[in-house]
């Protein structure tokens, strides 16, 4: 359960990755409604990543949640925002998917 728990942290750091994008270039009311899911998302992301580490080690929930966390926005900011997908970002990211694999693997 507590790894469903990591997923959801995890989603909401991509949600607060999100927001900010959402915010850039933005002033007045839409600019605060984007900051106030920012910070939503962000306190989310916190106390579920806390709760999921009440049996999932340390070592390994927060090298996940923050994987999942990048891997997520930067995936959002190929798909959603139109940023570069070279070869390099990709495969990083690649490398970074298969050692939170190998993480939850050894856990």
């Amino acid at each position: 359960m507590n790894w469903i728990v990591l997923l959801l942290a995890s989603c909401c750091e991509v949600g607060f990755a999100f927001c900010l994008g959402k915010a850039k270039g933005l002033e007045g009311l839409p600019y605060w409604e984007w900051m106030g899911g920012f910070v939503f998302c962000y306190v989310m992301s916190a106390v579920l990543l806390a709760r999921a580490t009440q049996t999932i080690p340390i070592g390994t929930a927060y090298p996940v949640w923050t994987g999942i966390g990048a891997v997520g926005s930067v995936l959002l900011g190929i798909f959603v925002f139109h940023e570069p997908a070279t070869f390099w970002r990709l495969f990083f990211i690649t490398t970074l998917i298969a050692s939170v694999v190998g993480l939850k693997a050894v856990s």
